[in-house]
């Protein structure tokens, strides 16, 4: 399916139809159409995300034609045409469906034709020459070799994958070293070479790599998550090379073999202990490859950057994208997502559902169907789950606000005996807060049955034992005993101690309601 989406927010960033089309496989005609439908729906970025590429569809096209009867291309005269300056293989294509129009024939979609035009060229082991723009693309890729860190502490060495970020019209080139190739250090990658150029092209061109490209066909593009974010962030548009297609991103390509001798082989016998090591002796021999001057013409990469490229680069924005890793969960009925050591709450009602979490060192954000529902500042560690009241359900939020003097003047309010067993209930844990839960079982009990019959039932659970349970006092008032006379006096009994549940003042001691000390 087409991306509607992505056509209107890289249209909002000023991008031409056709690398619009470019990034996106499809057709200029396409998106122009696209374009003007939008207009004419008056739907503009940014689009409410419950409006999905399925919706803008049927919103759009009714339906659509099929590809029998199509005019077949000449390509022999494609291939000769494009030998010419200035002509492109978008303007052969718009000649090509003024002629189909001409003589009432159906002509190929632009993606098809280039497909066509690609298979032939390859059949004739022809090169499209592509004229780099200043400022226009960025190429990015790994050295297939890697460098080493000795970890002294472990006594091993750690590989060091190097990466390696190119801009074509001038060849000015950085690189850096990391400690593998996932997904983070990828766009932290990407964020340094931004800044290390001073700003950003309209196009990035990476290698199909899964942590920057999940999928990439003739007719669908996928790209991870988070490499999407950080290109929305700097307004850039990702054009991915073809699978198996080194000529789509040469420069890169070239430089990669180049910097392999430059700074792998010249550093090949040194030995380095930290990154921070490592990348400072790389970026010393990266001046001296830009500032290399040129085999075949005057000036260096460094001079050609200064002189040609930079100042078409777009500006950096206010702050660098910060590293996004996103996963899914399930929540449980807890409703804690896990991230790290920590867990963190998510509005209850989300109990069961999937939902995605973007973590970055410094956020924690929960989404379900594109929606935040929850954001928390991210901890490196907490012994309890992070918990956000508004995230709990009624009866947890209460809990929360329990409190020893509370029960205790709950208590003192319902009468002696009510008091004995909230007090009994609170001390005779170590730590008093495992008692809440009883405690506020009790007042639920005391809701349910009224405070008279609650005092009677802990009055008749006393004259059984001085360390009655929730259990006992919920069956005498399902039974109705608290309405059945006293035999035996409660007082006496309760002041037999109990040290096996930490009482050591009896009955007589809180007669009256006296005071805990």
């Amino acid at each position: 399916m087409i991306d509607y989406r992505e056509i209107i927010r890289l249209k909002s960033l000023k991008f031409s139809n056709v690398a619009i089309a470019n990034s996106l496989c499809c057709s200029r005609n396409t998106v122009s159409e696209v374009l003007k439908l939008a207009e004419s729906h008056s739907l503009e970025w940014p689009i409410p995300e419950t409006l999905t590429n399925k919706d803008i569809e049927q919103l759009f096209y009714p339906g659509r034609g099929t590809n029998e009867g199509r005019r077949l291309p000449d390509y022999e005269y494609i291939y000769n045409e494009l030998a010419k300056p200035g002509v492109t293989l978008s303007l052969l294509w718009a000649e090509y469906c003024a002629k189909c129009e001409a003589e009432h024939t159906i002509p190929y979609q632009h993606t098809q034709f280039n497909e066509k035009y690609h298979a032939y060229a390859a059949s004739k082991k022809a090169t499209l020459r592509i004229k780099r723009k200043p400022g226009e693309t960025m190429e990015v890729d790994w050295i297939g070799d890697t460098l080493k860190v000795y970890d002294s502490a472990n006594c091993c060495e750690i590989p060091a994958y190097i990466f390696v970020a190119v801009l074509p019209c001038s060849l000015y080139g950085y690189a850096e070293a990391f400690p593998d190739m996932k997904s983070n250090h990828w766009i932290e990658a990407h964020v340094h070479a931004y800044s290390f150029f001073g700003g950003v092209t309209r196009i990035l061109v990476p290698d199909n790599l899964k942590t920057g490209v999940i999928k990439n066909t003739r007719t669908e593009l996928i790209l991870n998550r988070s490499y999407h974010e950080m290109a929305e962030h700097y307004g850039t548009a990702i054009i991915p090379a073809r699978p198996v297609k080194p000529k789509d991103k040469p420069n890169a390509e070239g430089t990669v073999k180049v910097l392999e001798t430059w700074i792998l082989a010249a550093l090949r016998n040194r030995r380095f202990f930290t990154f921070q090591e490592l990348n400072k002796a790389i970026h010393e021999k990266l001046e001296e490859f830009n500032a290399k001057p040129f085999q075949k013409k005057k000036g260096s990469r460094l001079s050609a950057f200064i002189e040609e490229e930079k100042d078409f680069l777009m500006p950096l924005p206010a702050s660098p994208y910060e590293t996004a890793v996103w996963s899914t969960a399930t929540i449980q009925p807890d409703y804690l997502i896990t991230v790290g050591d920590c867990k963190y709450s998510v509005p209850y009602e989300f109990i069961g559902k999937k939902v995605d979490i973007r973590t970055t060192e410094n956020s924690i954000e929960v989404f379900y169907q594109n929606n935040r529902i929850a954001s928390h500042v991210r901890k490196m560690y907490s012994a309890e789950p992070i918990y956000i009241p508004e995230h709990m359900p009624e009866n947890h939020r209460r809990f929360l606000e329990y409190s020893t003097e509370g029960f205790l003047d709950w208590g003192k309010n319902m009468g002696r005996s009510t008091l004995l067993v909230i007090k009994h209930f609170l001390f005779m844990h170590k730590v008093e807060r495992q008692g809440y839960k009883s405690c506020a079982s009790l007042m639920k009990l005391a809701d349910r049955y009224g405070t008279e019959r609650l005092e009677n039932a802990c009055t008749k659970a006393l004259s059984y034992t001085p360390s009655p349970s929730l259990k006992n006092i919920s069956t005498i008032l399902k039974n109705g005993q608290d309405k059945v006379a006293l035999t035996t006096d409660p007082v006496r009994i309760s002041n037999k101690e109990s040290s096996k549940y930490g009482i050591t003042r009896g009955a007589s001691y809180y007669k009256g309601g006296g005071d805990r000390s």
